[in-house]
């Protein structure tokens, strides 16, 4: 039987009168890469953010391998998060920046160091190690989140958007990392638009739209759900999120306006 990695029972989530996310409720599995997925303003990345521990919930639990995430160190030990708007401390270069991470996490140094020396390897960061992040182009800065995140090597993975500004290597890198990490038996929740990255890497996906998951299992389960049986990611995303509708009536108003003399 798989270990329970995250569970989410009840969130709710509002910024004044505005309810983001609306009594949500999910769990993901050891072993599992999860697929959180949904149209902009769906309330994925408010999730994520209470889950990690930046933002409070108005409702709701959250567990990390049966931590609740209000116990936060313990909880946040346990996790490595790349969030959709990378923030770092753009004084500081590369280097500075991680070895500050690692002592944050109380890293033995000469472990830390040979795990920071592959990584910074893979992610071909070498180069750009003691430039002020400043200076660094939006893909470099979004590898040196994505170090920061793998460093303490957690338990769980929570990415949000984290193939933003990545180079074609650099993606495939990392998603091999991810797959490799639930591989050796921990979870990872990933955030995505890009419905082909999830179809391939993903095992389940849980969908979300206006706060509430929509839908959820693997994509055979989701064929299913919209009884489709070979439909794609992105056609079942667009049909649960019942955006399916309002795209063919723009393509068709497009399509009269071009006939137009």
């Amino acid at each position: 039987m798989q270990e329970v990695a995250v569970q989410v029972e009840g969130l709710v989530v509002n910024y004044g009168p505005f309810v983001a996310v609306d009594n949500l409720s999910f769990t993901v599995n050891s072993g599992e890469i999860y697929g959180l997925l949904g149209p902009n303003g769906a309330g994925k990345t408010s999730t994520l953010k209470v889950l990690v521990g930046v933002l409070e919930a108005r409702a709701g639990k959250i567990e990390v391998f049966n931590t609740p995430i209000s116990q936060e160190v313990a909880a946040k030990s346990q996790i490595g998060y790349v969030p959709e708007e990378v923030v770092l401390l753009d004084s500081l270069t590369p280097r500075e920046f991680l070895e500050f991470i690692a002592s944050i996490r109380k890293l033995e140094a000469s472990a830390a160091n040979s795990r920071l020396e592959k990584l910074v390897s893979a992610f071909e960061l070498k180069q750009f190690f003691d430039t002020p992040i400043a200076a660094l182009s939006m893909g470099n800065k979004q590898k040196v989140a994505i170090i920061a995140a793998l460093l303490h090597e957690p338990r769980l993975l929570v990415l949000d958007e984290p193939l933003i500004g990545l180079d074609a290597r650099s993606s495939k890198i990392l998603k091999e990392l991810v797959t490799f990490h639930a591989k050796r038996g921990g979870a990872v929740i990933f955030s995505t638009h890009i419905m082909e990255v999830a179809e391939k890497l993903c095992d389940r996906v849980g969908i979300i739209n206006k706060g509430k998951i929509v839908g959820e299992g693997t994509v055979n389960e989701l064929r299913k759900l919209v009884k489709s049986a070979e439909g794609s990611l992105e056609d079942i995303f667009l049909k649960v999120t019942e955006q399916e509708a309002g795209m063919q009536d723009v393509i068709r108003a497009l399509e009269e306006e071009e006939k137009q003399p």
